[in-house]
C-alpha cells in the first residue's frame, strides 16, 4: 500500500520550476549518505487510499497556480513499491493527467531505468511519468555544483515523455 509522508511545496529542488513533492515512504536501498534517510521506513507516513479526498485537495489546492509547473514523487523510493503503491502511484498521475494536464511529473528511482523490466508495473509508472531522475545516490561522487537536481555524479535525468 501506497504511504505518504509529506507534500510539500513549493518545492524548487526535486526539477525544473516550482513544484509540489509528494513524499513516498520505504526505501530498501539504504544509500551511505542518504540525505532523505528519515523516509526509509515503509511502515510509517499517511495511507494514500484512506485518505484520497485529503490528499487531492492538497495537490490541487498547488496545482491550480499557473506558476506551478508540476508535481514530483521522491521519497524514499517511489518505484521500490509494492503493486498495490504502484498502482496508487498510476492513479495519481491519472488524476493529475486529467485535471491538470499541463503540468509535468518527475520521479526520483534509486534503479536504472533501462534495467527495469518491459512489462513491470515499475517501468509504467515511469514511463507515465515526464522525467526520470535514476540511479542510487553514492557519497563518493557527490559533486552538487555540478549536477542540479542530484546528489551524485553517476544520476542520470532522463526525458521519457517528450511534450
Amino acid at each position: 500500500m501506497l504511504r505518504i509522508l509529506d507534500i510539500t511545496a513549493p518545492d524548487i529542488n526535486n526539477g525544473n520550476g516550482i513544484r509540489i513533492t509528494l513524499w513516498v515512504a520505504g526505501c530498501n536501498h539504504h544509500c551511505k549518505g542518504c540525505h532523505n534517510s528519515w523516509t526509509w521506513d515503509y511502515n510509517q507516513g499517511t495511507i494514500f487510499n484512506d485518505h484520497k479526498d485529503e490528499i487531492y485537495t492538497k495537490l490541487s489546492n498547488w496545482l491550480s497556480r499557473d506558476y506551478v509547473e508540476g508535481l514530483t514523487f521522491s521519497g524514499g523510493d517511489p518505484i521500490r513499491q509494492d503493486d498495490d503503491a504502484l498502482r496508487s502511484e498510476m492513479e495519481i498521475i491519472n488524476w493529475l493527467r486529467t485535471n491538470y494536464p499541463s503540468k509535468n511529473i518527475w520521479l526520483y528511482c534509486g534503479d536504472e531505468y533501462k534495467c527495469l523490466e518491459t512489462n513491470s508495473l515499475e517501468k509504467q509508472v515511469c514511463d507515465m511519468c515526464d522525467v526520470i531522475v535514476e540511479g542510487e545516490y553514492k557519497e563518493e561522487l557527490r559533486d552538487v555544483a555540478h549536477t542540479p537536481f542530484r546528489g551524485s555524479t553517476n544520476q542520470r535525468i532522463i526525458k521519457i515523455r517528450h511534450k
